[in-house]
């Protein structure tokens, strides 16, 4: 029987234990105890990831979060629905508050946090809790369900501020500390936690069908502790700097198992840039439309061999018929990447800012071109 696995999207923080050993230690030449010098205890206790944890938790805050829904009940309690008897009995309608909650990381001292577009989406009141127990009202400034990240703002200055490090520059295996605040509902401690693992692996792509809201490419990914709670908040590394915005996790049970994820903070850095130069996140643009060259598509279109892309329609005046892309194009490359599924042009566009420049190598007539094509904004609709 195959095992059920499920994406868990999660509204919530971290923890991250570190455990230091002391105690009592034998020895002596007449059995008694040997003393332990307390400082040079604590500094084998202050390990790189106390340190780091120590660097980055005074910027961790939890964001609570109500929304709306409604709910239709029948007046009779059936389990059934019926048009010709809804005609008569009506459900009763009304509206639920229901809360939620998630982690957040203060990227800039005036208010700004970065946290998770799924924790704030459609939320009638956002709150921020800071780790010194005061709260604000936040604001929301711009978010991205296609990235899953959004911008809050809230009225306080002279934050702690989490430095943000460099997500290209990961190495599998190093160290990697989740921080938030995971079943925060149940805590009255305004204090982040912390849970420690490593980077498993990095420039996850994750399969459309098993993601519940947003695009997740580029993706981390780490066996550090996520659990409810935890979405929104930052993973660190053994230097205390920002890398990541955990998001999610795979899982069969329900809990954590080893398989979270985290966005990348270079991603989320060229969020932050959208929302504060133009209030908004743009979508980039490349104005056409592409489909894989299975040997279906390849036997249609006389073509003796399947693989890449082909060009399945241009949008007239848009970037791509300004670079000299045309209908039936075969790309091989984008950005030097080989193509050959949708999936593998949606990564090498996925996180690219308008005005970014995509280097195409396409086929035509049997002939190989090298096309520059220019990103543009979306088209209002």
């Amino acid at each position: 029987m195959k095992r059920a696995w499920t994406i868990v999207v999660f509204v919530v923080g971290v923890a991250l234990g570190v455990a230091a050993t002391s105690g009592a230690q034998r020895g002596g030449s007449r059995g008694g105890p040997v003393r332990v010098d307390p400082d040079r205890l604590s500094r084998t206790r202050r390990t790189a990831i106390v340190t780091a944890a120590a660097r980055v938790s005074p910027a961790v805050v939890t964001v609570s979060v109500v929304t709306t829904r409604v709910v239709r009940a029948d007046p009779f309690g059936l389990p059934f629905r019926d048009e010709f008897f809804e005609r008569f009995f009506p459900p009763n309608v009304y509206r639920e508050r229901v809360p939620g909650l998630g982690s957040g990381v203060i990227v800039d001292a005036a208010g700004i946090v970065v946290t998770n577009s799924h924790v704030v989406r459609n939320a009638d009141e956002i709150r921020v809790n800071l780790p010194d127990g005061r709260h604000f009202d936040a604001k929301l400034l711009g978010d991205s369900p296609v990235y899953d990240l959004a911008v809050l703002q809230i009225p306080a200055e002279r934050l702690p501020v989490a430095p943000l490090g460099n997500s290209d520059s990961l190495v599998v295996g190093e160290w990697a500390i989740a921080i938030g605040n995971p079943f925060g509902y149940l805590l009255e401690d305004p204090q982040p936690t912390v849970t420690a693992g490593v980077v498993s692996a990095t420039r996850r792509d994750i399969k459309a069908e098993a993601t519940p809201s947003g695009m997740y490419k580029n993706m981390i990914q780490t066996d550090a502790s996520i659990n409810p709670g935890n979405s929104g908040g930052p993973l660190v590394n053994a230097d205390g700097e920002v890398i990541g915005v955990n998001t999610f996790i795979f899982t069969s049970t329900g809990g954590s198992i080893g398989l979270g994820f985290a966005i990348p903070i270079n991603l989320a850095k060229r969020v932050l840039t959208e929302v504060r130069r133009y209030g908004r996140v743009r979508i980039a643009w490349p104005g056409m439309a592409v489909q894989a060259v299975t040997e279906g598509v390849a036997q249609r279109l006389g073509w003796a061999e399947a693989g890449g892309l082909v060009v399945s329609g241009v949008d007239k005046g848009g970037p791509a018929d300004r670079a000299g892309v045309r209908a039936l194009d075969r790309i091989r490359k984008v950005n030097g990447r080989v193509t050959n599924d949708v999936e593998d042009a949606q990564s090498s566009i996925y996180g690219a800012q308008v005005g970014d420049r995509l280097t195409l190598e396409i086929e035509r007539d049997g002939k190989l071109r090298t096309l520059a094509l220019t990103l543009e904004e979306a088209p209002q609709r």
